[in-house]
């Protein structure tokens, strides 16, 4: 299937009997509650994160430490939201190199190597479930939750701006790679992300957001 970002951003092509266990490349988008811009801005098509830009950032990068059937590749975190390139790969890996200089068998993307920023020594750190093989939920999940903690933390400590209820939208969005041209074509996708900010759909300034019940801007939906 050839990719289509406005098909695959406007809801979760989740399979339901797909093996989210199974090796494999899966691109995932998640979004902040309400699309607040949270983590940073865009500026002459460069992303500048904020520190919480860059505490989600890090976060990403210790995925495989603490999931070792996991591997990165390409990603960027918006303003409002993130979308990443994950590879599960059914094994544990030997002797993988430094986060954020991970390479697949296929050519991969490129990674960013921010270290993460310290808050506190009462920082949260998310454990990795034990029992059986990670699943791409477990990874996002781990992720969204480790996130969603240091975030409070830098509420608590550094006066980042409070949310309500929760910091990222309950649900993500995913896609199963089904090929190295797909692949590719994601991979672009995601490192021009900054360029389209204009144009995004998650952007707050643009026109083709529309307000819903709540208040809250949601990306207008064509169907």
């Amino acid at each position: 299937m050839t990719y289509d970002p406005d098909i695959h951003h406007r809801q979760s092509l989740r399979w339901n009997k797909h093996n989210y266990s199974s090796p494999g490349f899966y691109y995932v988008t998640i979004c902040i509650q309400d699309h607040r811009s949270l983590l940073g801005n865009v500026q002459s098509g460069v992303m500048n994160l904020n520190d919480a830009g860059e505490m989600v950032d890090a976060a990403w990068l210790r995925i495989p430490m603490q999931f070792p059937t996991i591997q990165l590749d390409e990603h960027i975190t918006m303003p409002n939201h993130f979308h990443g390139i994950i590879q599960i790969v059914g094994r544990e890996t030997v002797g993988v190199p430094p986060v954020g200089t991970q390479r697949s068998a296929m050519p991969a993307g490129r990674a960013g190597t921010r270290p993460a920023p310290t808050l506190g020594s009462a920082m949260p750190t998310y454990r990795a479930p034990t029992r059986g093989a990670p699943t791409l939920g477990d990874v996002v999940g781990g992720f969204k939750s480790q996130t969603t903690d240091e975030y409070i933390v830098g509420v608590d400590q550094v006066d980042w701006p409070r949310f309500q209820k929760h910091f990222w939208q309950r649900n993500y969005y995913d896609h199963v790679i089904r090929d190295h041209d797909e692949l590719e074509k994601i991979r672009d996708y995601i490192r021009k992300n900054p360029l389209r900010w204009t144009l995004d759909r998650y952007n707050p300034e643009n026109p083709a957001l529309v307000m819903d019940d709540t208040g809250a801007l949601v990306p207008w939906d064509e169907s």
